[in-house]
């Protein structure tokens, strides 16, 4: 009987953890009313999860306290003794990590939000103090605990959820739509120079610098030596959907409506999470189905983007492989989603026109390959197939060599002063073959599997570095090559290894989730050669408008890089403003 009476006190921790992890959830969302309609369900849904585990954990934790304590435990179904202390300790975990998602998610919260996390943290800190030493005095005089000290247990744990809640407040309108129709149109001139740029997923320039000091990726040497170059900061959660976002409408998450790569439904209200949590394994809701998510798409944007302020401006833009641009929308130039090559040949010849624009242009362009069957196009690791994007053979990934073919061939259509590629072979093969490019920070590779895999990472890097060589060779004079990578790559953690084989996922080794540097490298007549302080990817935009002429808007969150440009050019180009785009 004891032993269920345990797990009574267990499961009452496991509903007050799962009350905090609700809070955070609350606390990154604020577009999220607090009605019963969306807290009930949100907190059935964390309490199914969370609350079970954080149960089985104390439960564990109690009857391995039994198994090795001298005395026996018998606890009442409310053991005051054994809340105070699960309080205690849950309130001190639910403090760190409000911090650590306050502290990797600044720059996707509002000054609002930022400010409301902080006081709740601090609040919360401080109702655990206070927890901790209630937990104290109940253990100094054990049974003789009186009800004034269960009221006081009561009160701290219910102050410590309810002040952060009161710190983030009822909840508010999410970014509403941009008001498009007031923005006077911008002349611009559509006969100047152009700007090409190649976009890169998980490129980094660590991996870069070495390759071209040993006489490898020539080109990317080329713009390292006679071009500029830069770091750039990324995002948290680092995924392509937001960084891009940033990157084309120069805002941060929070003004573009872009925080992740989908929203997650978690009830029958229309209402949806836009931000999980760090820390917590949020993706594992997704991942068994708990949450349903809604990858975004380009009707979610509530900034304008960079193709829609030139298309107002009459410039000529070729948009290629890039996240949300489904459905396409109408543009002077032409426009490939880059959820065409998944969509199937079949779908595309059919009733793909909401992936491309102009409308039928998969009526006279080459269709992308089908994909082939898992594990049919690479090599196998550890009985896990890679992606079936990825070949293990030299040249880029079907993918890429699809997108960048389709590019060269509407350039010379249409002509663009804009063209922008996206190529994600580099992000793919460093998710699955990082370890074989980076033994050392693994420590288990074999030999055998470092001559079978070792250079597939390299492969699409060459890759790359070919199609830059292209661009170059068509670029004139006065025209001008960027080359971003929105986010660098890095080994996946142990912890994070480990889960994946518990979860009998695939075996990625290469991970982007800390957010690591991505970079930007400028080249043409009046780029500056050098390397230049750190910037950010939201100075991508900026930065564009103003090698074409046109005002930046003073409501962006970057900057126009014209330290990057030769001063006898911008110094007869000041850069203009505009109010806003919206």
């Amino acid at each position: 009987m004891r032993y269920l009476r345990m797990l009574t006190n267990a499961a009452l921790g496991g509903a007050f953890g799962a009350a905090f992890v609700a809070v955070i959830f609350l606390q990154l969302n604020p577009e999220l009313p607090l009605v019963p309609s969306v807290v009930v369900p949100l907190y059935a849904v964390i309490f199914l999860f969370y609350g079970a585990h954080i149960a089985v954990a104390f439960y564990v934790l109690l009857v391995a306290r039994e198994l090795f304590a001298r005395e026996a435990l018998s606890p009442g179904w409310l053991s005051l003794r054994l809340l105070a202390w699960e309080s205690a300790f849950v309130a001190a975990g639910a403090t760190l990590l409000m911090w650590f998602n306050l502290q990797g998610f600044r720059l996707e919260m509002d000054t609002e939000t930022v400010r409301g996390l902080t006081a709740g943290t601090a609040a919360t800190a401080v109702c655990t103090v206070l927890l901790f030493i209630i937990a104290v005095v109940h253990y100094s005089v054990g049974r003789r605990a009186t009800r004034a000290g269960a009221m006081l247990l009561v009160l701290a744990g219910a102050a410590s959820l309810a002040l952060p809640v009161a710190a983030r407040g009822l909840g508010r309108a999410p970014v509403g739509e941009p008001r498009r129709t007031a923005v006077p149109r911008i002349e611009a001139d559509t006969s100047g120079a152009r700007v090409v740029v190649v976009l890169f997923d998980g490129a980094s320039l660590e991996y870069i610098a070495p390759a071209t000091a040993q006489g490898r990726l020539p080109n990317f040497g080329r713009l390292l030596d006679q071009g500029a170059s830069m770091h750039l900061t990324t995002l948290r959660p680092t995924q392509p959907a937001a960084v891009w976002a940033a990157a084309f409408t120069g805002k941060a998450p929070q003004r573009n409506g872009i925080r992740s790569a989908a929203t997650y439904a978690f009830g029958s209200d229309p209402h949806r999470i836009t931000l999980l949590p760090d820390m917590l394994f949020s993706y594992a809701l997704v991942y068994f189905g708990v949450l349903d998510e809604h990858p975004h798409t380009s009707k979610d944007l509530r900034a304008s983007i960079l193709w829609q302020v030139l298309g107002r401006a009459g410039i000529t833009v070729g948009v290629v492989g890039l996240p949300l641009t489904d459905p396409v929308e109408p543009l002077p130039g032409f426009m490939v989603s880059d959820r065409a090559t998944s969509a199937g040949s079949v779908r595309l010849a059919l009733e793909g026109q909401d992936l491309a624009y102009p409308p039928r242009l998969f009526e006279r362009v080459p269709l992308p390959p089908d994909r082939p069957v898992p594990g049919s196009d690479g090599p196998e690791l550890g009985g896990v197939p890679p992606d079936p994007l990825l070949s293990g053979r030299p040249g880029p990934t079907a993918r890429d060599a699809w997108f960048a073919a389709l590019a060269e061939r509407l350039e010379a259509e249409y002509a663009p002063r804009v063209t922008l590629l996206r190529l994600t072979g580099i992000d793919l093969a460093g998710h699955y073959y990082l370890r074989y490019a980076m033994p050392r920070e693994f420590g288990d590779v074999s030999e055998v599997d470092q001559r079978r895999f070792g250079e597939v990472l390299d492969q699409q890097y060459a890759a790359a570095d070919a199609e830059i060589g292209r661009v170059l060779a068509s670029l004139a004079p006065g025209d001008v090559l960027l080359v971003v990578s929105g986010f660098g790559m890095q080994p996946v953690t142990l912890g994070k290894r480990l889960l994946a084989q518990v979860l009998q996922q695939p075996a990625l080794t290469g991970s982007h989730e800390r957010a690591p540097e991505g970079f930007l490298l400028a080249y043409g007549s009046q780029v500056a050669s050098g390397k230049f302080p750190l910037g950010s990817v939201t100075d991508v935009a900026p930065t564009v408008l103003y090698l074409l002429g046109l005002p930046v808007g003073r409501d962006m969150d970057g900057y126009a890089r014209t330290d990057i440009l030769r001063p006898e050019y911008s110094a007869g180009r000041p850069i203009t403003f505009i109010a806003s785009y919206d």
